[in-house]
């Protein structure tokens, strides 16, 4: 058998794919395809010689590597929503300008991709990927760490390791400035919807929430606290719940404006006018929200910018450059509309 220079040559920091081999117990052939993201590869074997390039940092030298194609990868948790079309306009801003095509991938609802989307990836060879509101597993990291292809996550589900750029938003500052708009208008019994629990910016908004009423000296009722999903069924499933007639909220503070749509149709079937009897707020700003009836509150996320400045970031670590920062949050602000007034008399 021949043995390529790259399966024995590749070095960084002193390590060699013949020295991988070696650590690990198989032959350099078997650690060359690791590296290249071949299939053919027995799990067990796979997951060890990943734990020892991932110790060694090893990555084959850039002259080693084929060169990317003009592609840009963006991966979504889900693309059912009017949250990713802002992500999406904000990248192929970015990729036209630089002469790259983008190519989109669903996860289907699911936070990491599954094990035939990387072969798939580092068979395209793109100039990055941008993955949003979901992450890669260790050994897909590992993968595209191995090939050279940088990675950046945008508004990242849990805390991003150490290594990976993101982008965010001001997610707890963002809770914090709506709770206080309807603490100002007068409101104290205020309910509030979150997304997923075990998500980062839905934990950060909700806690902005718990800190104003806080401030305030105002208790937060448990029970007035919900987690849904950031979509319209959620939030009208938990706006109904809320909206029961015993101890309903004056105002309800919804982590996403979809959810906030959901509490609209909640209290259209409870009898309640908005903003007379039910003050609501949202988050996102999404364009729907300045023509659903009345027209939305909500907590404005820069969804385009962010998405622009990702394609940035991964732009700039495809060029071998340092970025200034790697972790990005951009600043969220309210807007005011119509669905929020003080409480009705005796609320």
């Amino acid at each position: 058998m021949t043995v390529s220079t790259e399966q024995t040559g590749g070095r960084r920091g002193g390590v060699t794919i013949a020295r991988i081999a070696e650590e690990a117990g198989v032959s350099v052939p078997t650690v060359s395809k690791v590296v290249n993201g071949r299939t053919d590869v027995a799990p067990t074997t796979r997951k060890r010689v990943e734990a020892i390039i991932r110790k060694h940092g090893y990555q084959r030298r850039a002259g080693q590597r084929a060169a990317p194609s003009k592609l840009l990868e963006l991966v979504f948790h889900e693309l059912e929503s009017a949250w990713a079309v802002e992500i999406i306009r904000g990248v192929e801003q970015v990729a036209r300008a630089n002469g790259l095509g983008v190519v989109l991938s669903e996860l289907e609802g699911r936070r990491v991709p599954g094990r035939g989307w990387i072969e798939e990836v580092l068979a395209r060879r793109p100039a990055g990927v941008i993955s949003v509101f979901s992450g890669l597993s260790a050994s897909q990291y590992a993968q595209l760490k191995a090939r050279g292809i940088p990675l950046v996550v945008v508004d990242p589900v849990g805390e991003a390791g150490p290594e990976v750029p993101s982008i965010g938003a001001t997610n707890w500052r963002g809770g914090l400035t709506a709770t206080r708009h309807l603490l100002e208008l007068g409101h104290t019994r205020i309910g509030v919807i979150g997304g997923p629990e075990q998500v980062l910016c839905s934990r950060a908004r909700v806690d902005g929430f718990r800190a104003a009423m806080e401030t305030a000296g105002l208790p937060v009722d448990p029970d007035l606290v919900r987690y849904g999903d950031f979509h319209v069924e959620g939030g009208y499933r938990h706006g109904r719940a809320l909206l029961a007639p015993a101890g309903r909220p004056s105002a309800i503070f919804a982590g996403s404006d979809l959810q906030a749509l959901g509490v609209y149709e909640a209290a259209r079937e409870a009898g309640l006018r908005i903003p007379d009897q039910l003050s609501v707020v949202g988050f996102d700003d999404l364009p729907i929200a300045r023509w659903v009836g009345p027209p939305l509150t909500t907590v404005r996320q820069p969804l385009v910018e962010m998405a622009m400045a990702g394609a940035q970031l991964m732009l700039t670590l495809a060029a071998g450059e340092h970025p200034v920062h790697r972790r990005l949050e951009l600043a969220t602000s309210l807007v005011v509309r119509h669905s929020t007034a003080p409480p009705a008399a005796g609320a």
